[in-house]
């Protein structure tokens, strides 16, 4: 299978190269390595020349952070674009839902119009490079950036663990973007409600690791081989065979991505 979004450059070093190593006896092709700013590109491109074909990377810049100084947005624009050839995608990127929940909470202000900004330059980035944007948008921050994706004429949109109301996911499926699932799919009942509702061709499965999962994955360091896991959920939920729903998810994947 192919984990679809995970944080290798956050693993610890040992533990990432252990991680690595053993992926062909855990059945794993491919992980789509996301990124959360230049210094974390830098890290996630090296991974990737270590282990080429079995690390596809992403460069980005992750919303839930403070906004970069226009000096450092442009040179990781620039930076992204100079890399372009060795990419696979543009990622992550998004809004900062979970930042900004947070300190409206604490009673702080909050301005989303930089952050849009933002997330516009990245994707008129991702729409000149022809590259595919893996998503951080959740709930009510997912019909912004449907509108965004529409403005830019995007289609190749990869939503990951996304959550949302059924209006936005509705409108996500007639564009054809595609969401991914995580190994809460196990024990939450929203993330299985909405699995049952998208269309099985557009869905992959994910461990966004290293964060950490709860249920049957409670102290257990999060391994691109959870993605086994999600495929079983998975298919369960639509009444397939493990190796029915592995299939399926392995080629939305490589058809997505383009591997």
């Amino acid at each position: 299978m192919i984990d679809a979004h995970i944080h290798l450059d956050q693993y610890e070093e040992t533990l990432l190269s252990s991680l690595l190593q053993n992926l062909a006896e855990q059945d794993i092709e491919a992980l789509i390595a996301v990124s959360m700013n230049l210094a974390s590109s830098l890290r996630t491109q090296g991974i990737a020349a270590r282990y080429p074909g079995l690390v596809r990377p992403a460069y980005g810049f992750h919303p839930e952070q403070p906004l970069p100084p226009e000096e450092d947005l442009a040179a990781l624009l620039d930076w992204i674009t100079l890399h372009a050839p060795d990419m696979t995608a543009i990622g992550e990127i998004g809004l900062p839902y979970y930042s900004r929940t947070e300190a409206i909470e604490r009673g702080e202000a909050w301005d989303m119009e930089p952050y849009i900004r933002l997330l516009d330059r990245l994707l008129g980035l991702a729409a000149r490079l022809a590259k595919p944007v893996v998503l951080h948008a959740v709930y009510e921050d997912a019909w912004t950036v449907c509108d965004l994706l529409e403005q830019h004429h995007i289609t190749r949109a990869h939503f990951h663990w996304f959550k949302g109301p059924g209006v936005t996911v509705d409108r996500m499926i007639s564009r054809g973007y595609y969401i991914s699932f995580t190994p809460d799919i196990l024990y939450e009942q929203e993330i299985q409600d909405l699995a049952r509702r998208y269309p099985p061709e557009l869905v992959m499965a994910e461990t966004d690791g290293p964060w950490p999962f709860e249920g049957p994955f409670t102290g257990r360091t999060t391994h691109p081989s959870m993605v086994h896991d999600v495929a079983a959920a998975w298919g369960a939920l639509h009444g397939y065979t493990g190796s029915e729903a592995k299939a399926i998810l392995t080629a939305n994947t490589v058809r997505f991505y383009g591997l």
